[in-house]
């Protein structure tokens, strides 16, 4: 048997999904399954990167335990954090999670010295205060980025953990706020105009090829070879790879964010784009990901953590439906972006402050469905395209109270699934890999041989639910 190892890092937990291809269809198992979360240290949300590729190492480990032996491995994760590393090759920690508050303030200064229309102009990305460039300048001003003489974005340092090899992939790359949407490199008048070092940033390699084998010190304590491959790095470059979208649909990526989006073959920065905040980020085969950011299921996850898991997610859903309230929260608000408490920060918003559990979960999903209309009205008008069916994949497409609010808010039909479409992604590519020749079109039937018939089907009027057909 041949068996390809996807290893998918979330902001909450990552997995170890090995899969073998037979008789045209993905047989994936789950292997291993980790915690994964920021911490705070000395007052600032880090993450933990010693446990997190110790846990990396312990799911390929398990592989072998099974007698299951990949012939090849690729990580994904989400995207714009990174690893700067000195010149012994030593981490420079911490290492500053995207949710902390340290670069609040930061984007005007950059933009005091490039313009937020000619950085839009140059790299289609949207205006996200957490964005790599945004974080790489607060380490500039802090003296950390003087003794850096490599950067590495979080997939990318997991490989070269695994490897000693060092690769840029471009799809995390594309997420960086650093990297020219037309030449799909990195813009070195950006990195020159705020005085980084361009030393820092190498060749740019795309999914599908490999990084390098595992060193002697990994094969030594796992107790095989393996080929590491640049999948699409950034988890939702490597679900939409799996996503059945075409010319007439949108994608939803649901998980801690969502990312509602289109497929392109180009970019497009214009100024209407740049009003949307929509974003240009990679894809594979050098395909666009024209996309909002919202914060998706994060704002259920803090809810429950706030409640101390007292309530499971179906529950919740359950409480939401019985509520009428409908007053709505903006899920790209700051305010949501790493609370004390969610639901103080929902029921300040509303101006609510004794507002009911149940009420509560109903603002938070009748705005999501809200916002995922908002944005596909946006983008069918920016990109010129006429939409007729939403695509929602990720684990969020298992709630099917807002996929029939999601239909019921834009007025399309909706598909929800699959869910394994991140992990599923990944292994595309490493098939795409070991076979050439397989197009991603190819790779894409794949998945509708795979997962056609547990595909689920919301019409908007009424929202009547179909199962693995049209």
């Amino acid at each position: 048997m041949s068996y390809c190892l996807a290893i998918d890092i979330g902001a909450s937990s990552g997995r170890h999904l090995l899969c073998e291809l037979a008789h045209g269809k993905l047989q994936m198992e789950e292997v291993y399954r980790f915690e994964n979360g920021m911490k705070e240290e000395n007052g600032t949300l880090t993450w933990d990167i010693d446990s997190l590729f110790e846990n990396v190492v312990e799911g390929i480990r398990r592989c072998n335990a099974l007698g299951k032996i990949p012939s090849t491995v690729a990580i994904d994760t989400w995207g714009v954090d990174y690893i700067l590393l000195d010149q012994n090759g030593k981490e420079i920690l911490p290492c500053v999670a995207y949710r902390d508050s340290r670069t609040a303030g930061v984007p005007e200064e950059v933009f005091g010295i490039i313009s937020q229309e000619k950085l839009y102009e140059k790299t289609g990305i949207q205006r996200q205060n957490y964005n790599t460039i945004f974080q790489l300048y607060c380490d500039k001003k802090d003296g950390k980025l003087a003794h850096a003489t490599d950067f590495l974005l979080m997939p990318e340092y997991l490989s070269y953990k695994l490897t000693g090899v060092k690769k840029h992939e471009y799809t995390i790359c594309s997420t960086t706020g650093l990297l020219n949407a037309e030449s799909k490199t990195w813009d070195l008048d950006i990195v020159d105009a705020l005085g980084f070092d361009r030393a820092l940033f190498g060749e740019i390699c795309p999914p599908c090829t490999a990084v390098g084998n595992f060193s002697e010190e990994i094969k030594k304590a796992i107790g095989f070879d393996c080929t590491v491959v640049l999948a699409p790095a950034h988890d939702t470059a490597a679900a939409v790879a799996a996503c059945l979208v075409d010319e007439k649909s949108v994608f939803i990526s649901s998980g801690t964010w969502s990312l509602v989006g289109t497929e392109n073959l180009s970019p497009v920065t214009t100024p209407a784009a740049m009003q949307a905040n929509l974003a240009n980020e990679g894809g594979i085969d050098y395909r666009y990901r024209f996309l909002k950011n919202i914060m998706g299921m994060w704002l259920f996850q803090s809810i429950r953590k706030n409640l101390n898991k007292a309530y499971t997610y179906d529950e919740m859903m359950h409480m939401a439906e019985a509520s009428s309230f409908t007053e709505q929260i903006d899920p790209t608000n700051e305010a949501f972006l790493a609370p004390d408490s969610m639901i103080k920060a929902i029921r300040t918003y509303l101006g609510k402050p004794e507002l009911p559990l149940g009420d509560l979960l109903s603002s938070v999903y009748h705005s999501l469905a809200a916002s995922y209309a908002s944005t596909v009205k946006e983008l069918e008008v920016i990109a010129d395209k006429t939409i007729d069916t939403v695509c929602i994949v990720g684990g969020g497409c298992k709630d099917e109270y807002l996929n029939r609010l999601t239909a019921k808010y834009t007025g399309k039909r909706v598909s929800a699934g699959p869910v394994e479409c991140t992990a599923t992604g990944n292994i595309l590519a490493q098939l795409m890999y070991l076979d050439p020749s397989l197009t991603l079109m190819q790779a894409r039937e794949i998945v509708k041989s795979t997962y056609g018939d547990s595909i689920k089907y919301y019409e908007s009027f009424p929202a009547i639910i179909k199962k693995g057909g049209t």
